[in-house]
């Protein structure tokens, strides 16, 4: 059966529509701080919905059928399509007048990673930063999550679409409705982000910095509007535990917020993974807390995080706060980690693989599958000693079918080794061990902040451009979560049926 490619690029159009009309939301942005490119910002909005118009009345009389091969196809290049007109308000106001550095930028916005080769954050037309986090927030739920919220209105079915957005093992919907479950993620989202928003301007910041950070960080994304990050405001630290809250918040699993905010709470508090989620912040903060505290120099001048409640109250604070910010791929800085002794760069390095709970916005391998790998892990040793006995992995009370974790053994098989070519092919571009290491796990589990020359406090701008190319590949790779994108590489995907 050939792909309907009508209803392809039917949503390609859609997509378009979505871009445009947020284009248009930062245009409003720039008139009101009269940024001078609001004539740009217009425009290139105005493109991009012409261009989904096009699309759109060219392929209106499509079969209104999506099977998944056309879920696949759309979801891959509607990212793809969405990262080549972001690019727009980028190039033509000049902000980055380099289309490999404007699709870069665009690309680790959308995928929210937020690694970026702008060396002068603070010199961009608010309108500009304002589109770049909203790229972030765009990306956060999954651009195709919101298209399916509307899809009864096309008369469309968005099962397939979810299913490619979304292939995690984690399978609670909060409706049986699809359609329903998308409206309801993207209001506890909303309503994250404006709580954010008001809570952060109370503490002190600028409307415009506060709606900028709350946009990033439920995203787990890692924009700032400033050069130095969140370590801007490391003489305020009421900013930085308002952010790490809700960083929190948004790498654990949106349905739990659902249940909790319907009363639920104890559902909510007996998820396994939230809970292993949880243990894993606590270790961790109080591992790095504990070395930053004996070996971090507080009182060098030329150390940017003032003790403002004293010594112990700052490295608690710069330990958890980077523990959740990696752990949630959220990649906001307070320090350079990286200068915190070899054995923390090593031990950030390693929970760069972690990623959040299942169903956040954070990317990474997610805590349930290293979850039930752990368990499949101590059942083998229990199957060898009784191997006659029927010993199911159990996830909440339930049974794991084979499947499922054969699945989740398949994919951190192909993201390890996804890594190490990610590697390989970095070092290709002459560019050190440390450094290719670290771009590689960075990319690929969208989180930011990298090792050696692309460390927390340097950017990716010294990245060649095939380098820049390949990193937002490993960026979208991870941010589909591998199968989505690797299935459209194999040749019997596109065989006709």
């Amino acid at each position: 059966m050939k792909l309907n490619y009508k209803i392809i690029f039917y949503f390609f159009g859609l997509l378009c529509l979505f871009n445009g009309g947020f284009m248009l939301l930062s245009t409003l942005i720039s008139l009101i701080y009269k940024d001078g490119v609001t004539i740009q910002i217009l425009g290139s909005g105005l493109i991009v919905l012409l261009i989904g118009l096009i699309a759109m009345s060219v392929t209106k009389d499509h079969k209104k059928e999506l099977d998944k091969r056309e879920g696949y196809v759309v979801v891959t290049f509607g990212w793809i399509v969405m990262a080549l007109t972001g690019t727009l308000p980028y190039v033509i106001t000049g902000a980055i007048p380099s289309f490999t550095n404007a699709f870069f930028e665009t690309m680790s916005g959308y995928t929210t990673t937020g690694a970026s080769i702008l060396n002068d954050i603070e010199s961009l037309p608010e309108g500009i930063l304002f589109w770049r986090s909203m790229t972030h927030w765009i990306g956060g739920m999954g651009i195709i999550v919101l298209a399916i919220a509307i899809l009864p209105l096309l008369g469309i079915g968005g099962m397939q679409l979810f299913a490619a957005e979304a292939p995690g093992p984690n399978a609670d919907k909060l409706h049986p409705r699809i359609t329903d479950t998308a409206k309801r993620l993207w209001l506890i989202y909303f309503g994250y982000t404006a709580a954010e928003t008001i809570l952060l301007k109370v503490a002190g910041m600028s409307f415009f910095d506060a709606i900028n950070h709350s946009l990033c960080t439920l995203s787990t994304g890692g924009f700032s509007t400033k050069n130095a990050s969140i370590a801007y405001w490391n003489g305020q630290p009421v900013i930085q535990y308002i952010i790490i809250v809700f960083m929190f918040l948004a790498g654990t699993n949106f349905i739990l917020s659902y249940f909790a905010f319907k009363g639920r709470i104890q559902k909510a508090i007996r998820d396994e993974e939230f809970r292993l989620y949880v243990k894993f912040i606590v270790l961790f903060t109080a591992i790095a807390a504990l070395i930053i505290y004996f070996n971090a120099d507080f009182s060098d001048s030329s150390v940017d995080h003032p003790m403002v409640y004293g010594k112990g109250e700052a490295s608690f604070r710069h330990g958890l706060f980077q523990v959740i910010a990696i752990v949630t791929t959220t990649g906001f800085v307070t320090a350079d980690f990286t200068m915190w002794t070899p054995f923390l760069v090593v031990f950030f390095f390693g929970i760069m693989f972690l990623g959040g709970s299942a169903g956040s916005t954070s990317g990474g391998v997610k805590v349930v599958r290293h979850m039930i790998m752990i368990k499949n892990g101590f059942l083998e040793f229990r199957r060898a000693l009784h191997p006659n006995a029927i010993l199911p992995v159990r996830y909440n009370q339930k049974a794991v079918s084979g499947e499922i974790v054969f699945n989740i053994l398949g994919f951190f098989i192909l993201y390890m080794l996804s890594f190490i070519v990610g590697a390989l092919v970095f070092s290709m571009f002459q560019i050190d061990f440390e450094s290719a290491i670290g771009l590689s796990a960075s990319s690929l589990g969208n989180v930011g902040p990298a090792l050696g020359e692309f460390g927390p406090v340097n950017n990716y701008s010294a990245l060649p451009p095939l380098g820049k190319w390949w990193s937002a590949f490993l960026m979208l790779l991870g941010r589909l979560e591998l199968f989505t994108v690797l299935i459209l590489l194999t040749p019997f995907f596109w065989r006709n049926r």
